[in-house]
């Protein structure tokens, strides 16, 4: 299975992303730790590294699962044919998760830190409704247009809950069946 997580700021990509991970058993990219160099969220590096980095790690397993907001980097993504979903749950949502999330070490030296960058963060997610570019509601909405392969707009979190008791319950499934077949 692979997968591939859209959505603004505060939406839910990495929450569903790490869960999907966990109880599928499969590795996940945070495109924020191709895009910004490590514990540098101000410093971007060089695209061509960007593209090359997430090209090997798609290439690298039969299945993953990728989040990230940047709609031309998720697009490189869906060459492989993954499942796309794109979080929506609209602006207040997005706001008050990204009010609550806990510390992100892999972004920011400290919790300090990243509170420093909130209201920058909050600033952006007010904005991604408004503006254009891949990191838009406008770009995320023309990236889950043009994707022919499988995909899942979703716009309320309880359809989350909904397909994650169903990823587990097929998860739970696959691995009575492996027990199964191994003690014949």
């Amino acid at each position: 299975m692979r997968i591939v997580i859209l959505g603004n700021a505060g939406s839910g990509k990495s929450t569903l992303a790490k869960s999907l991970a966990r109880t599928q058993a499969m590795p996940s990219l945070d495109l924020d730790t191709l895009v910004w160099e490590a514990d540098q969220v101000a410093v971007q590096r060089p695209d061509e590294l960007v593209f090359a980095d997430l090209a090997q790690f798609c290439r690298e397993s039969d299945a993953w699962v990728i989040d990230g907001c940047y709609g031309d980097l998720v697009e490189a993504a869906l060459a492989h044919g993954p499942l796309l979903i794109f979080l929506e749950p609209g602006q207040d949502v997005c706001v008050a998760n990204c009010r609550a999330r806990p510390w992100e070490p892999h972004k920011y030296r400290s919790k300090e830190e990243q509170d420093d960058h909130l209201e920058h963060l909050l600033g952006w997610v007010r904005s991604y409704y408004d503006l254009d570019g891949s990191m838009s509601l406008a770009g995320h909405r023309a990236v889950f247009d043009a994707y022919a392969g499988p995909k899942r707009l979703v716009t309320r979190l309880a359809e989350l809950e909904v397909m994650q008791r169903a990823w587990l319950a097929a998860a739970a499934t696959s691995r009575a069946r492996a027990v199964a077949r191994a003690g014949s």
